[in-house]
Formats: C-alpha cells, structure tokens, sequence
C-alpha cells in the first residue's frame, strides 16, 4: 500500500522542482504549472490548496522569493540582476514582495546577521520535507542522528509556521471574492492609446463579471476613481470590497504591454501582479488570460459554461474589433454627439464583420437611449433590427438578450422584456444595467414586491459609490422604497436615512420617509403634518398634493381632502399630465360625501376605465374598490377574493380596512376572512423573501 505521506511529498517536490527550472521566465504562472504537470488548472488549485493551504501562485510567488534570497547570500549580483533572474520584470515591484516577506528589502541582506530565521521551502511543504534539490527530495527520516531529526523538524516547523502567518500572500479564506477593476493607466505619452487601454479596462471588467462566484463592482462605479488621490483602503471602505485589480499598459508597434496588480483591500499588499506582453492578434486571448488568472488568485470557482463564455472572441477581425472600442469609448463619453459617433463606429465595425453580435448589440443600445426621452420615437425600427443580428448570430451573448429587451420596453411590452433580461443576467451575473432594467419593470410595470427588492438590493451592492453625492441619494431610496413595499420597515428607515444624508434635498426621500415613520407608529395625525410640511417645499409638486388629500381622505376629512384634491386637480390638468388615475375613485368618495354626486360619477367613470385596462396584479382589487363604491358588496367581496389570490403585492394594501373605499363591505361575512387571508399570504411572502435575501448574502 502507498504510502500517503510519501505520495504528497513526491506531488509537492514535484511541483518545486518544475517552478524552480522556470525561475527566470516571468510569464511561467499558473497555466503552465498546470500543463507541465498535466494536470487541469482547478485540479491543480485544489490540490495545492489542500496540501499546502496557500494557492498555486502564491507557492509559484515564494519559490521565487526563497531563490532570490539564495543568490544575494551566496552571489555578487545586485538586486536589480536577481529580480530578473527569479522571474520578477519590475525590481521595484520586486523590492515591495520581497520587503512583505521577509521585513526587510533585498539590500539588506548583506547586513543581517546570519541568525535571522529565514523562511525556507518548508513552508509551503509537510514538516518532513526540506527544500528539493535539482529533481530530488531529501527524506529528513533517512538521517542517522535522531537528535537531529527532533531538531531538524522542530526549527522547521517554527519558521514554518511563523513565514505562514507573515507572509502577505496568506489570505483569510471568509474574505468575500469582491472585486473591483480600478481604471487602468495609459503608460505612454501617446492619447490615442486611451481607447485601447481602456477597452483592456472594460473587457476584464467584462470577463470576470460572467463569474457567478464574484461580486464584481460596476465600471460606473470605478470610473470615479480614475484620478483619486484616495488610497486603496479608503476606497474599500468606500466600495465594499475586498480585492482591487490595478493596471496600466501600452501599445508599442504591434506589441501590447500590459502591467497586471491584485491588491488586497484592506491592507494595500500586493497579493499577486505579472506583466503580460502579447502581439496585438492575440488581444483576445491576453483578455481572457487576465481574467482567468485574476480568478483563479481569489479562488473563485468558473464553471465550464462560464469559462465557454470568457474564452469566446466577439470577432476575429482584429480592424473590426479596434472600430468597436473606438465606438465604446465614444459612449462611455456620454452626450447625444458623442453616442451617435459610437454608432458610426459600431456601423464601421460592423461593415469589417458582417456577424459581429457584439457591435449589433451595442448599436441596438444607443439606439434605445437616443430615443429614451423622446416623446415621438424615432428608432424603433432600428433597435429590433440591430437586436434581431445580434441575436442571429450569438443568442447567448448577455448583451444581445439585453438588446432585444430594449426593443420591447422601447414598445411597453415589458411582459416580453422580461424573459431576456432574466436570460442575460444568468450569462452575465454582476450586470447592474441588467439588474437595473430589472428593478424598474418589477417596481413600475410588472409589480413584483419580492423580485423589486431583491434587484434593488443587488444593483446598490454593485453600483456603489457610482456616481456623486444626489445619484447615491436616488440609489437609497430606491432600495427602502423597495424595503419598505415589503414590509422590512426597520430597513427601510436605514436607508431612507442614508438617502437624506447624502442628499437633505432629494425631493422624494422626504414623502417616502414620512409613509416609512407612519408603518412604524401609525399616527396618522403626524403623518399629515409631515406631508404638510414637505408640501410647503414646493407647493406645485403634483405628487406631494395628492398624498396630503389622500391622508385627509383617509382621516374622513373629506373636506380638508376635496380643498387638497383640487389643487391637485388643477395641477395635473395646467401640466396636461396623465398620472395618478388611480386616486380618481378617492377624489369621487370625497366629492360624492359633500353631495357632489354628478362631479363624482364623472371620476368614477375615470376609474373604473384605468381599472378595467389595468394589467397588473392589482387590477382586482381596484374593481372591488369600485364595486364596493357603487353598493355591489358581492361583486366587491368577488373582485377581493380573486385578488387574495395573489403573491408579491405591497404592504399598503393591509390599510385596505381602515380606507372609506371598504367602508360599505367591512361588514360582509367575508371581509374579515378575505383581509386576514392577504395578510397572511403577505407576512408569509415576507419571511420567504428573508430567507431568500439571507442566503443570497444580500440583507
């Protein structure tokens, strides 16, 4: 029978022997360890993990280490000669590894005393192994003293252990795999290299964000950063990440030289860094390299599907590709001139390679946000048709699932939208313009309480610290927006707090706030003074007017209620503006109580047609309103019913008891029973949507 110890010694003397004849090849990493022990790069990871506790590179990164402390003992050469004879192209980045491991900078070798533990390869191999040899290994059990085994294992299990827990390549294995992709440096004097290197930027952005074991955090989000003076840990705490990948790069003649850093968050120690020169017809292969050996560092896993989809080249025109990153440099820029240049680009791009989904993609987008604001549509035709190519020629690329939903809510026909969006997220896991567009239809087309929050959720945790102070504002309260639909009323304090800190003038935070303190006291009186209060703001804000009418029309001050929904009224018709149909039948019960019975019936009408064209989840519950105010209590009870049906409604409709629309139906036998069924059904959702979040890692 093997024997276990001497199987692990052999895989380990192995693996040092194989980097030790590498030493001076600066691009011998992790791939070629693999092939070289042929062996896959995850099996390789796993096995060295377990034996070992430290990744491939890291026990690549101190093999080289130990050897460079070998040559300035035992050689004349000076630091700058041993860093390049141990693989390291930069000394000064040497310098910084070796000062991390060690305590002290490779010119003070010379200086210290002999006496000073040095760690050896022991380190990284079992207690009864010492450093191999050439090919060999020597057995510290074939010695004839056994004093010196005793000695032998005791010094070397001490400077071990003690090398371990200094070493900066020693991570903490609870730390989350997050990362941020900080803008890369343009190395040369020449600008219009810019859009080259940020394209590098934006493709390993790109590629580890197809990684489900990641939480990448979006490009708008770094981008800030580009010129900060801030350093790494402020910018952690500031993002809420653990690692950052720093770069900067050039392109010389045909060749690209590219200079790659992992940096530990919280410490600002370099955990890993490699300079990567490649030819420029191999762009796509350095992406896909870059990506795949920063993940692997962390130790995410990449499932077979996700690695398929890193290792696909959107083209293989080299010319095809340089127009697309031209067109997206243009539409990072922002601007409608700088947009329609994108396009130009893109159509460029296109003309080099007639099957290049990416650029289809891309041009559908533009399209899309040229047209956004625009009340008559321009370019409808085009969005469908770019979206239609994209998809023609990769239907699972993220970006063309995402074009052909654009081209769907570009119609309204969110319903359709869906099912894309939903498709590309599962390509692409860590796209906040993807969980975004998500977000906005569950909250404002297709409702959906559970799924709002938990996009809301996902698009804060990615998208943080995109913007300036207000955008962070607006992000907040969306999310208690969401937190507060659901009935996490605690949170949705937190957050609504966190929205007025950023911005005390955010015109909305207010209002919500104020609706937030009602779900936790219930004091209506206070919640109308409140509203008062956010009202005198601005007193032509629309919004703000129907809810102060709407608290009054709650505390049966239909008086009160009717002055308020006048301006109201007056407001919405001088601005000519189609919104809030569904206070109408609030407007008719408070008309129709101060005997207004004919303006009354007008407003009924207005509701009953919003409500018989809605295509909501709620559409039910707005006919039994309207039944219950024109006296069928059946149909009313009917209508509530067929809503009790219903999942992921929000926590406002548990008030339905206490509004004057249930006035003529709270004594039917039913009512009770129906209320308490939705009110069940909605806590219950409630836990559910807990559970769900706290697996997720997102409350």
């Amino acid at each position: 029978m093997s024997n276990p110890d001497s199987i692990q010694n052999h895989f380990l003397g192995q693996l040092t022997s194989i980097v030790e004849k590498n030493i001076s090849n600066e691009q011998f990493g992790v791939s070629e360890l693999a092939d070289e022990m042929n062996m896959s790069r995850s099996n390789l990871l796993r096995k060295v993990k377990k034996e070992t506790n430290l990744s491939v590179s890291q026990l690549i990164s101190q093999v080289r280490l130990q050897r460079a402390m070998e040559m300035l003992r035992q050689s004349s050469h000076n630091v700058s000669e041993v860093s390049h004879q141990v693989g390291f192209s930069s000394t000064s980045y040497f310098i910084k590894c070796f000062r991390e491991y060690y305590g002290y900078p490779p010119g003070e070798v010379g200086k210290r005393e002999v006496t000073e533990k040095i760690p050896e390869v022991t380190e990284m191999v079992p207690p009864n192994i010492v450093r191999p040899i050439g090919n060999g290994i020597v057995d510290k059990r074939k010695r004839n003293f056994a004093i010196l085994i005793l000695v032998g294992l005791i010094v070397t299990v001490t400077i071990g252990l003690f090398a371990y827990f200094r070493s900066p390549f020693s991570k903490s294995s609870t730390l989350e795999k997050s990362i941020a992709v900080l803008p890369f440096k343009n190395d040369s004097n020449d600008s219009t290299n810019v859009y080259l290197i940020n394209g590098l930027m934006e493709s390993t952005l790109n590629n580890l964000q197809k990684i489900k074991d990641l939480k990448v955090i979006s490009r708008t989000s770094s981008e800030k950063y580009r010129n900060t003076t801030r350093s790494i840990p402020e910018m952690a705490k500031e993002l809420n990440v653990n690692y950052f990948v720093e770069g900067s790069g050039q392109k010389i003649g045909d060749r690209i030289l590219l200079n790659i850093q992992l940096i530990e968050a919280a410490t600002d120690k370099h955990l890993w860094g490699r300079q990567y020169r490649r030819e420029s017809k191999d762009i796509f292969a350095l992406q896909q390299e870059i990506a795949t050996n920063i993940a692997q560092e962390i130790e995410a896993i990449i499932t077979p599907e996700e690695e398929k989809r890193i290792e696909k080249n959107p083209t293989d025109d080299l010319v095809a590709y340089d127009l697309f990153l031209k067109g997206k440099d243009m539409d990072n820029r922002g601007g409608r001139k700088n947009m329609e240049m994108a396009i130009s680009y893109f159509k460029k791009a296109i003309e080099q390679d007639r099957e290049f989904a990416l650029a289809y993609a891309e041009t559908a987008k533009v399209y899309y946000y040229l047209d956004i604001f625009q009340v008559d549509k321009k370019y409808t035709a085009e969005i469908n048709s770019y979206a239609d190519k994209a998809l023609l020629f990769d239907s699972k690329l993220a970006n063309s699932l995402v074009a052909k939903a654009l081209f769907y809510m570009h119609k309204k026909e969110y319903d359709l939208a869906i099912p894309y969006l939903e498709k590309a997220l599962e390509y692409n896991p860590n796209s906040v313009l993807v969980i975004n567009f998500l977000s906005d239809v569950y909250n404002n087309y297709i409702p959906n309480t559970g799924r709002y929050l938990e996009y809301a959720l996902k698009g804060v945790k990615l998208d943080i610290g995109a913007h300036d102070s207000i955008s962070e504002s607006y992000n907040y309260l969306h999310l208690s927006n969401a937190l507060i639909q659901t009935g996490f009323v605690d949170e949705a304090l937190l957050n609504i707090n966190k929205s007025l800190a950023y911005n005390p003038e955010n015109p909305y935070s207010g209002y919500v706030k104020v609706y937030i303190l009602f779900a936790r006291s219930k004091d209506i009186k206070q919640t109308k003074e409140l509203l008062i209060k956010e009202m005198n703001k601005d007193t032509t804000r629309v919004d703000v007017m129907q809810e102060v009418a709407k608290v009054c029309y709650m505390m049966r001050d239909y008086k009160s209620a009717y002055q308020y929904y006048k301006k109201f009224i007056a407001l919405r018709e001088s601005q000519q503006l189609d919104i809030f149909k569904h206070e109408d039948l609030k407007i008719a019960i408070a008309l129709s109580k101060l005997g207004m019975k004919e303006k009354a019936e007008e407003y009924a009408r207005s509701y009953k047609q919003y409500a018989d064209q809605d295509r909501s989840i709620y559409k039910n519950i707005h006919l039994a309103g309207f039944y219950s105010y024109q006296g069928n209590t059946d149909k009313a009870i009917e209508h509530l019913k067929l809503f009790s049906k219903e999942d992921n409604f929000q926590y406002w409709i548990l008030l339905l008891a206490h509004d004057p629309v249930a006035d003529p139906i709270k004594d039917h036998p039913e009512f009770k029973k129906v209320m308490q069924d939705i009110e069940k059904k909605f806590w219950d959702n409630h836990k559910n949507i807990r559970v769900r979040l706290e697996e997720q890692g997102l409350i």
